[in-house]
């Protein structure tokens, strides 16, 4: 009971601005460059979600942080329609900042093809840039690998196009 007070101070210690304060509107706005311009070279879509703090109804769930935030990504998941894709091969990079915690959640398609140890080195890399205070590279640079990833395996024809099926911009809350 204890630990889960603790969490839902931590987690109401931080405002509704912690999310751009963390990612202000320019790079917001370069974010959602880099995944259009990732989207042009392969058929997967690629979306960034990026949350403060857990809504008070994880919060009191008897689990473990890991566990909590794990579920609340497989929730933005499927709220954000990231499984809809006609491939099954949408990828969501889900950021919780009042844990410091980080989840790649990629879709059925790409998970038949990508073994679990290389979402865990992408994301390790992402949160070594986070703790040397590289918000931004850290972003980017799984982008990239995720993009990589989803060239290798899920190319565009030559003249093909993808039709963009999610939208580009990162979502803050």
């Amino acid at each position: 009971m204890l630990s889960r007070i603790k969490r839902i101070l931590k987690h109401r210690w931080l405002d509704d601005n912690a999310t751009h304060r963390a990612i202000p509107p320019d790079m917001l706005q370069r974010l959602q460059q880099r995944v259009a311009a990732s989207e042009q070279r392969h058929s997967g879509e690629i979306r960034i979600y990026v949350e403060a703090s857990l809504p008070l109804s994880y919060l009191w769930r008897d689990a473990s942080t890991r566990d909590i935030t794990r579920q609340r990504a497989l929730a933005m998941f499927s709220k954000l329609h990231v499984w809809d894709t006609a491939n099954n091969n949408g990828v969501l990079i889900y950021l919780l900042l009042a844990e410091h915690s980080i989840e790649l959640v990629a879709d059925r398609g790409l998970n038949e093809v990508v073994a679990p140890q290389i979402w865990q080195a992408v994301v390790s890399r992402m949160r070594n840039a986070f703790q040397q205070g590289q918000f931004e590279n850290g972003l980017t640079q799984a982008l990239e690998e995720v993009s990589a990833l989803l060239v290798q395996h899920y190319p565009l024809a030559a003249g093909a196009r993808n039709p963009n099926e999610l939208p580009n911009a990162p979502v803050l809350n």
